[in-house]
């Protein structure tokens, strides 16, 4: 039931036009972070090609360094070049992983597609072990979809 009113929320947010795109992504952060309570950091990203590297556009949670990820670095950078989810249940576990926090003990990385391209993605952070299941990859691919067509 949650994530139907998540996406009605969602919904709601992306039809906003008199709002930035920023501000609705912001906002979607916002309360993706808010209403399930093991996301304690949402945030979506996005690619410079020619630069390789990931920029940090909007976010909801504690403010982080990693404004800027270099394709292939951390869990975030290596879905910049697999073009494929990627759901870590515990970050110590990965050797390619860039610490945000001590805190975060599990991050969940879906790529945001645009006309067949990945232009970014949101990455989603939890500070419990093991949080995530197949109902959050389907709920942020959803997500990226819906912020896609604001782009």
């Amino acid at each position: 039931m949650i994530h139907q009113e998540l996406k009605e929320r969602v919904c709601w947010i992306i039809d906003q036009n008199n709002y930035s795109v920023n501000k609705r992504m912001t906002l979607i952060c916002k309360t993706l972070k808010d209403t399930i309570d093991y996301y304690d950091w949402v945030g979506f990203y996005f690619a410079n090609h020619d630069a390789k590297n990931l920029r940090l556009e909007a976010f909801s949670g504690e403010p982080t360094d990693h404004t800027t990820i270099p394709f292939g670095k951390g869990i975030c950078g290596q879905v910049a070049i697999s073009d494929k989810n990627f759901v870590v249940d515990d970050v110590k576990a990965q050797d390619n992983y860039i610490s945000c926090s001590i805190h975060v003990k599990a991050e969940i990385v879906i790529p945001l597609f645009k006309e067949g391209i990945n232009i970014g993605q949101i990455d989603v952070d939890s500070n419990t072990l093991n949080p995530f299941s197949k109902k959050d990859e389907d709920l942020l691919e959803w997500v990226n979809e819906k912020v896609a067509l604001i782009l």
